[in-house]
């Protein structure tokens, strides 16, 4: 062996991540959990410019009890996997999803003035599509978000991160029978709404003013048959170009602004 193999030097190894807490990095992710109160356990800044940059998120972190410490960028960019973190990361407790039987006392109790709007994931796994899917129903006013216990995307900081603080913002309900709890939805007055790239009407025919809940389901393969059979309607969007469907979390988008704009109208 020669001396310069023999004396490479080992890969530097950064810090270990807390145990049991997730990473929340990015400016508005982290400026998001702390407008809502929540206390990050630590706060990790990037070495140099960062700390001053972000003084006001530090000192926010800093008086909740937050620990505050700098660390090199590669840290901070071996953390995030390749997601832009801005210099930031919080550390804080896992997100946990809201209990089924919190969505049934809620919508049995309704005293909004607005109907519920609801959003239903069926089969949606990938982080990315789940946190732009949360994203867009926070933007939309959505009252919720329904994804069934199998076959959904965890609430991890991926999810966090792409949702931009929606991930804490909006209730994300867990039920155990997606079927069974949207015969619920429609016991209590609810109309369901899935969308298929072979149903024939239009989204835009349909009313999404009153009570809904929009069902999308898994890219490829749609919404599952049982999901399917519980919708009181199916809709799609209208192509007109060369490409037969959509990002699910784009037709999300769609879809709910679609609701907005309609409840819009309403005198």
């Amino acid at each position: 062996m020669s001396m310069k193999a023999k004396n490479k030097p080992a890969p530097r190894r950064g810090p270990k991540m807390p145990n049991g807490l997730d990473a929340v990095y990015g400016v508005h992710a982290v400026r998001a959990l702390l407008d809502r109160g929540e206390a990050p356990r630590e706060l990790w800044l990037q070495e140099g410019e960062a700390g001053g940059r972000l003084v006001e998120l530090v000192d926010q972190a800093r008086a909740r009890g937050a620990r505050v410490s700098a660390h090199p960028r590669d840290d901070l960019d071996r953390l995030a996997q390749g997601a832009a973190h801005q210099g930031i990361v919080a550390f804080c407790p896992p997100l946990a999803f809201e209990a089924e039987a919190a969505l049934w006392h809620r919508l049995q109790g309704w005293s909004n003035a607005e109907a519920p709007l609801l959003l239903v994931l069926d089969g949606v796994t990938d982080v990315h599509n789940f946190g732009a899917c949360l994203r867009s129903a926070d933007a939309a006013g959505a009252h919720g978000v329904v994804v069934p216990k199998d076959k959904s995307a965890p609430l991890n900081a991926t999810v966090r991160k792409v949702a931009c603080g929606a991930a804490e913002s909006v209730p994300v309900y867990q039920v155990t029978n997606l079927a069974r709890a949207l015969g619920k939805l429609k016991a209590l007055g609810v109309w369901i709404t899935g969308t298929a790239g072979e149903a024939e009407a239009s989204l835009f025919e349909a009313d999404l003013a009153g009570p809904t809940a929009l069902v999308m389901g898994a890219e490829g393969k749609g919404m599952r048959r049982l999901t399917r059979e519980a919708c009181d309607q199916l809709v799609k969007l209208p192509m007109a170009g060369s490409v037969s469907s959509l990002n699910v979390s784009v037709a999300t988008g769609i879809g709910l602004f679609e609701a907005v704009r309609q409840r819009s109208l309403k005198p």
